[in-house]
């Protein structure tokens, strides 16, 4: 097959690489990874781990050493976009085959799944999906399954059939609604062998099936079906109403809407996590706010999704927010009597979806709590147990979104009847799926700020945290220092989980907007780590007002305007979300006396002793304040910059160089102290263990006697 022109294409990404497919040649299986990656990268095509492809080759039999059909198809929850031969099951096409003799009909389906592992060519491979039948019947090298926007559009419209038949001619077959399992792969099978000159086959309310003889013939039939899909639709938007109805509520400047979303965010978070404590994400994007502002929002939201992809990641309905007087004038408590109502009424609402369809052997009913919150004139919130997977339920309602308003333009939307959806949310190879996911790290569900995030002490504990599984911010007053630590921990930690702010701890107007930056990026905040610092040692003649003030500035006020907004914005989570800590990085020398140090002293030991004050005011918030003493951090840190050093090693009478060793040799247990020694203290009391700590000091110095509290 010839190469098309990029230009063929306006409503899909045509990303294919000649001169690289070219370096893969005769390796099926690679092009089938390079393709699916493609598919992948754009979400208009697919959703995150949503959509599975295929190709089928000949391989050696391990133990005959005879060539044998295998089929090579997405595992189950991989995802396109980042598809490697790792996430590939490969099976035995003939044993797949021979499954059809024991299969007993859509009354046994589920117990066909189990028998997919009695296939398998790679025993390692990954667990194969539900959909592997699908590809396994049909007789193409290479298939595609994708969920895009626009072939949806019209399977979940009251016209699909006679739409698609109109786009397409006898181009495409179509089969009804049913849920994915050996049964619908026997009657695609069937639909192919009845239509053997079909280029796909359209799923009502669910999707597509395309194929190839080969990888790039698979590619460009996939893209052309769903560009012939989407150009039908934007001929038809506003062409005989306007799109969703109209606009109904006015859209308001992006500031105000982002404060609007800041205001709310933790409340929403507190109630969202009633069931269990939950991570936010907000969006505003254009095609969200043309939803949300619309007529059509009232009707077509409480109807849910069709797709089963889509109400897996946001279940059946969004939760739509009603909102009286000015949000921003309110007070917390007026905020927060307003929604309570909504979220008990949703999830009673839930409670009646499940009880209504529940059967026997259906599994305990989940967290009844929205998912998907939109609010009209501001835009949408999604909440789940991580950022990554908030941002793509978000993603998700979005693509239902763009189905929504396909529909809607051609014919009249249609989503799934809710015992349909309630066979897909609860069936038990879904909760089999789900009890295979990995343990939560000991954070998860958790946010933290962290101060001074790209000095040495800051960082490993901002690298600790992230570990852990937090979402972690960081912040700093070194812009250059700030970009590249969050680049750095962006690449191990994933980019959705760490987020980066410039702020002074010294400018009160700073320490909000930090505030703000991890409130409006995660919904809230669980953990502060007040770390920024500098140290300057000078005896007390030598000692300046400036050299003074700026240890006050920095290590005391800076403590003092970060701690009380932490408080602000904990407290507007009570009391769904309670249990949030203040850890301050302080020093042994809050209390131990030593020679040219007093104004780095003196703010160290006003740092403590703010940090009983404040374990003794807080306990009633079940906000638990405790202090970390390092000693003699040297490698990596910070503090021992412009001159510090040489200060010290003046006072003690060695030489720079010998430093850590004398600071180690001076200690009980002869131990020099690293950054990563002060990051798991911090993890000592905020990684769950120390749950009923608060008000205590932890000395991370290697044994200093003279700084033993008791």
């Amino acid at each position: 097959m010839e190469p098309v022109m990029k230009d063929t294409f306006r409503h899909v990404s045509y990303l294919w690489d000649e001169n690289y497919a070219a370096k893969l040649a005769g390796d099926e299986v690679a092009l089938l990874i390079y393709r699916s990656n493609l598919l992948g990268a754009d979400l208009r095509l697919t959703n995150y781990a949503g959509g599975n492809t295929s190709c089928k080759t000949l391989e050696s039999d391990l133990v005959t050493g005879e060539q044998v059909p295998v089929l090579w198809v997405k595992g189950s929850g991989g995802d396109l976009g980042t598809l490697t031969r790792k996430g590939l099951a490969a099976l035995y096409l003939q044993r797949l085959e021979a499954l059809k003799k024991k299969y007993r009909g859509l009354a046994y389906e589920d117990e066909m799944v189990p028998l997919f592992t009695h296939c398998l060519y790679d025993p390692h491979s990954q667990a194969p999906s539900i959909d592997t039948p699908l590809h396994a019947f049909l007789p193409h090298k290479h298939v595609d399954h994708l969920h895009p926007d626009a072939v949806i559009a019209i399977a979940a419209s009251k016209d699909g059939r006679a739409i698609m038949q109109e786009i397409y001619g006898n181009e495409l077959a179509w089969i009804d609604w049913q849920r994915p399992g050996f049964d619908l792969g026997l009657k695609m099978e069937q639909v192919y062998r009845e239509n053997p000159h079909i280029k796909g086959i359209m799923l009502g309310g669910h999707g597509l099936f395309s194929w190839g003889e080969t990888a790039y013939e698979s590619y460009v039939n996939t893209l052309t079906i769903i560009e012939k899909a989407a150009d039908f639709l934007e001929k038809h938007y506003g062409k005989n109403r306007p799109v969703f109805g109209g606009v109904k509520v006015a859209e308001m400047p992006a500031q105000q809407r982002r404060a609007m979303a800041v205001r709310i965010m933790p409340f929403l978070r507190a109630q969202a996590s009633s069931h269990q404590r939950m991570i936010g994400h907000f969006t505003d994007a254009p095609d969200v706010l043309e939803f949300v502002n619309s007529a059509d929002l009232e009707r077509l939201a409480p109807m849910g999704t069709s797709c089963p992809d889509h109400f897996l990641r946001t279940k059946i309905r969004p939760l739509v927010l009603q909102l009286k007087g000015d949000v921003l004038g309110q007070s917390d408590e007026e905020l927060r009597q307003q929604l309570i109502p909504q979220f008990e009424s949703y999830r009673k609402d839930y409670t009646a979806y499940y009880e209504n369809h529940k059967q026997p052997d259906s599994p305990p009913m989940r967290d009844p709590n929205p998912v998907i919150i939109l609010w009209p004139g501001v835009g949408l919130f999604a909440f789940a147990k991580d950022k990554p997977t908030a941002r793509v339920s978000a993603e998700f309602y979005i693509n239902a979104i763009h189905v929504m308003k396909g529909a809607e333009a051609i014919s009249e939307y249609v989503s799934l009847p809710e015992s349909e959806a309630f066979r897909i949310e609860y069936w038990q190879l879904e909760e089999a799926k789900l009890k295979r996911l990995p343990p939560e790290k000991p954070l998860s569900r958790k946010i933290a700020l962290i101060t001074g995030g790209s000095g040495g002490i800051g960082r490993a504990i901002a690298e600790k945290l992230a570990g852990a599984g937090a979402c972690v911010v960081i912040s700093d007053i070194d812009e250059q220092a700030l970009k590249t630590t969050l680049e750095e921990m962006k690449q191990r930690y994933g980019r959705d989980m760490c987020a980066a702010f410039r702020a002074d701890v010294r400018d009160e107007a700073q320490v909000r907007e930090a505030f703000v930056h991890t409130v409006l990026q995660f919904g809230g905040i669980d953990i502060l780590v007040n770390c920024a610092g500098l140290s300057i040692s000078k005896s007390l003649t030598d000692t300046t007002l400036d050299d003074w003030n700026i240890l006050q500035d920095v290590l005391v006020k800076g403590q003092f305007l970060m701690s009380k907004e932490a408080v602000t914005w904990m407290r507007r989570q009570l009391p769904e979300i309670a249990g949030c800590d203040i850890v301050n990085i302080v020093s042994k020398n809050a209390l131990v006396a030593g020679p040219d140090n007093v104004a780095y002293g003196s703010a160290k030991a006003a740092q403590l002793h703010m940090s009983r004050l404040l374990a003794a005011e807080l306990g009633k918030d079940k906000i638990r304040v405790n202090v970390v003493n390092p000693d003699a951090v040297i490698r990596g840190s910070k503090i021992w910059e412009s001159g510090w050093a040489e200060g010290r090693a003046k006072a003690y009478g060695v030489r720079v160089e010998d430093l850590p060793a004398f600071y180690a040799r001076r200690t009980l247990l002869n131990e020099e102290i690293h950054a990563e020694d002060i990051a798991n203290a911090v993890f000592a009391f905020v990684g769950g263990l120390l749950s009923k700590s608060t008000g205590n000091v932890l000395n991370v110095d290697g044994g200093v006697a003279a700084a033993f509290v008791r």
